[in-house]
């Protein structure tokens, strides 16, 4: 059995680099302050909406701008519940164009793996101090809240690399 992602290797071979500086900006701005930056999410959408078109036949990318709907309302009402932040809702909607609507249900397995490894190593890391000096001005060390950015960011570079190996 092949795995066959349905987004095109090319999309995932110009995507790549420019989605994993952003998902390390949002991991790193998540660990250091808590927040994920507008102007990173702003950028990943950006990113989408000019580069996008040349890699993409149109049809689908309008179709994809449809994923950042549906998971901004998804975000939206998780947020007001509680059950993410804001800036996590605003992140995972502005990456959503970028996976094709059949790869959503392969890519929540390594995002799962990567909450949970993120969460736990978050967890103990924070419990040792020459970690935590390294830097000792990071908010999430004393926040009960997980700084999700932390995971989120790698899943859409992760996602991309797996593109490039098994997309059409």
């Amino acid at each position: 059995m092949t795995l066959a992602l349905q987004t095109p290797a090319l999309f995932g071979l110009v995507m790549l680099p420019f989605t994993l500086a952003i998902g390390l900006w949002v991991a790193w701005s998540d660990l250091a302050r808590m927040k994920i930056p507008n102007a990173a999410v702003l950028t990943l959408l950006a990113l989408f909406l000019v580069v996008g078109p040349f890699l993409l036949p149109l049809a689908e990318w309008g179709w994809r701008w449809t994923h950042a709907l549906v998971l901004l309302a998804a975000g939206y009402v998780l947020n007001q519940i509680g059950a993410l932040g804001a800036g996590d809702a605003k992140f995972v909607a502005a990456a959503a164009p970028f996976v094709a609507l059949e790869d959503a249900p392969l890519l929540l397995l390594p995002l799962s793996g990567l909450l949970l490894t993120g969460l736990v190593a978050h967890r103990i890391a924070r419990r040792i101090p020459a970690l935590r000096a390294l830097a000792p001005t990071w908010k999430s060390w004393t926040n009960p809240k997980f700084p999700a950015g932390f995971a989120l960011g790698p899943a859409l570079p992760l996602y991309l690399a797996a593109v490039v190996v098994w997309g059409r």
